[in-house]
């Protein structure tokens, strides 16, 4: 089991600036084991979450609705749905009658890209939690927001 203080070799003040420090290196962690699991995909956890995003939605949506929707705000989404678009795993139409308003669309190959994902996608990580715990760890970082 991890020890944020073993870690990254440090003392800290107080148990709040523990707490802040072991968010942040826990954050990367995970981003680190994000980005390895999914680059044998060709995409980026980012990219993941707007294909499954499009596929919860069912149904075409704006592409600012997408940006809002994002676990991430990333500011770079539209750069992103570019590389998806690329690799047709989304497309682009625009709307009849606003020329500046997008709508994104899976395709299917993108459904089919998350469907190979979600048999392969494990997060041995939380096998850690109990059921319990887990709901504990996500009810503070509600509080914390």
């Amino acid at each position: 089991m991890g020890n944020i203080a073993n870690d990254v070799q440090s003392r800290f003040e107080n148990n709040k600036v523990k707490a802040l420090i072991n968010i942040l290196y826990t954050s990367g962690w995970i981003t680190n084991k994000q980005n390895a699991f999914f680059k044998p995909f060709g995409i980026s956890p980012q990219q993941y979450n707007i294909l499954r995003i499009l596929k919860g939605a069912g149904q075409p949506l704006k592409a600012q609705t997408v940006k809002e929707r994002m676990i991430e705000r990333a500011p770079n989404a539209t750069r992103l749905m570019d590389k998806l678009t690329a690799k047709s795993l989304i497309v682009r139409s625009p709307c009849e009658h606003d020329r500046r308003v997008v709508f994104i669309h899976i395709t299917k190959e993108g459904l089919t890209l998350l469907n190979t994902i979600s048999a392969d996608f494990k997060m041995d990580f939380l096998e850690n939690l109990s059921e319990n715990e887990a709901g504990q760890l996500s009810d503070l970082l509600d509080k914390l927001r």
